[in-house]
């Protein structure tokens, strides 16, 4: 994952009470609705919106650290804890279509400001904290589904997924502004902060150091060609103006290209897939033997 950098917020500082009796507010709201009650039928869904609602909270006991700098983690005791609320609109304009909108409301310091761990505790963390809610439109994306040939199966409606149906071999495109790893690197079981693990290492492959701004999402394209067995994806993404910024490069000078392979199969009756993911970024990054040698010199910490 992207990992950002800080935003000039005191992650020190503690959020004010009032923001678990918003919590306590909001989730006794349904977080969820569809726009047809019966959603799960094989016609396929117009528009659908759905809410959801996220608070974790984390703490460490106090700990010896000699070697205690600016980015390691806190050896005194401390807890902090995030809060999102995030909505889920989309409609289909025609057919195989889709347009998603993601406003989100995020509030909240992982541990530490988000250092001192390699593979961070909270997927739900960002090294841009605020102590007020502040309001970010997270995604926003059109999705075109081609149909090929093959088998038709049920789509079952999800976040950012009408209810509908499509065939085992078609292209996917999906242009806009969303996170790498909607599309690649995908994982039932540990993918999401907000439904399961939360460690930064668990929820995506450590050594994927996707395009995204500091809260892990990019502008870019995607296609995805399934075909029986297989599925070959390919994308191109905007990269932040400098590494871990909140902002993308506007004229799209710095990029990265992403590939995937996958291949499924079942493994004593259980389902699998086997994937190999590759990137290759262009930007205007630092060298680490120079960071070093500058640090040596200046009796600096390098950065």
């Amino acid at each position: 994952m992207s990992k950002p950098a800080h935003s000039g917020f005191d992650a020190r500082r503690r959020n004010p009470s009032r923001l678990l009796a918003a919590v306590v507010a909001l989730l006794a709201t349904p977080l969820a609705a569809s726009a047809s009650d019966d959603a799960r039928t094989a016609s396929d869904q117009t528009f659908a919106v759905h809410a959801q609602s996220t608070f974790v909270y984390q703490a460490n006991d106090s700990f010896n650290s000699p070697y205690d700098g600016a980015n390691s983690l806190w050896p005194h005791a401390n807890g902090r804890e995030t809060w999102d609320v995030t909505l889920f609109a989309g409609a289909r304009p025609w057919k195989g279509a889709e347009i998603w909108i993601n406003p989100e409301i995020d509030q909240g310091f992982g541990l530490s400001g988000t250092l001192g761990l390699a593979g961070f505790s909270s997927g739900e963390a960002y090294k841009v904290g605020a102590i007020d809610p502040y309001v970010r439109l997270q995604r926003v994306f059109l999705r075109q589904t081609i149909d090929l040939s093959g088998a038709s199966s049920k789509v079952d409606p999800d976040l950012n997924v009408l209810g509908g149906s499509q065939t085992d071999n078609r292209l996917v495109v999906t242009v806009g502004k969303f996170a790498v790893t909607d599309v690649f690197d995908s994982n039932k079981f540990a993918h999401d902060p907000k439904h399961d693990f939360l460690n930064w290492a668990l929820i995506d492959t450590g050594a994927f150091d996707y395009a995204a701004d500091a809260w892990g999402y990019t502008v870019g394209a995607a296609v995805e060609w399934y075909q029986g067995d297989w599925t070959l994806r390919a994308g191109g993404f905007d990269l932040s103006d400098i590494p871990n910024s909140p902002r993308l490069d506007p004229n799209f000078g710095q990029f990265q290209l992403v590939g995937e392979a996958e291949r499924r199969f079942k493994l004593a009756g259980q389902d699998g897939s086997l994937k190999l993911t590759g990137f290759l970024s262009r930007g205007r990054m630092g060298l680490y033997a120079d960071a070093l040698a500058l640090a040596a010199a200046t009796r600096t910490t390098p950065s």
